[in-house]
C-alpha cells in the first residue's frame, strides 16, 4: 500500500496532451495519395473517434480523481460535524446543570436571607432581611 502523499502525488502530474504520431512511410503516403476520398475519410474519421476516445478516458480519470478527492474531504467535513454536535450536546448539558445550580443557589439566597421572618435572627441585614 502506498502512503496517501505519494499517492496524491502521482495523480498531480499530467501526460502530455497529445501524442504526435510518426510521419507516414512513403508507402503509406502512397497508398493515402492513391487511395478512394471515401477510405481516406473514413480513415480520417475513425482517427478523430480514436483521439475523441483517448480525451474521454482522460476526462474520466481526471473526474474520477477530483470525485475521489471530494469524497474523502466530504467524509472529513461528516466526521467534524458529527464531533461538533457531540461538543454542542456536552455543553448544552453543562450550561442547563448550572443554570439549575443558579437556580437553587438563589432560591437558597431568597430563603435564607429575605424572608419576612428574618429567619434566624436579623441574617447579617440590619434586622429587615434587606440592606
Amino acid at each position: 500500500m502506498t502512503p496517501p502523499g505519494q499517492k496524491y502525488a502521482a495523480m498531480n502530474q499530467r501526460a502530455p496532451e497529445k501524442i504526435v504520431p510518426f510521419a507516414p512511410t512513403p508507402r503509406e503516403q502512397r497508398q493515402l495519395a492513391d487511395a478512394d476520398p471515401l477510405d481516406r475519410s473514413g480513415q480520417a474519421i475513425v482517427s478523430m473517434l480514436q483521439d475523441a476516445v483517448e480525451v474521454a478516458k482522460q476526462n474520466c480519470e481526471r473526474a474520477m480523481d477530483i470525485a475521489h478527492k471530494l469524497s474523502l474531504k466530504l467524509r472529513e467535513a461528516e466526521d467534524r460535524i458529527a464531533q461538533l454536535e457531540g461538543d454542542i450536546r456536552h455543553y448544552q448539558d453543562r450550561a442547563t446543570r448550572a443554570e439549575k445550580w443558579m437556580n437553587r443557589i438563589q432560591a437558597e439566597i431568597e430563603d435564607r436571607f429575605f424572608k419576612d421572618g428574618g429567619g434566624g435572627g436579623s441574617g447579617g441585614m440590619n434586622g429587615s432581611g434587606r440592606r
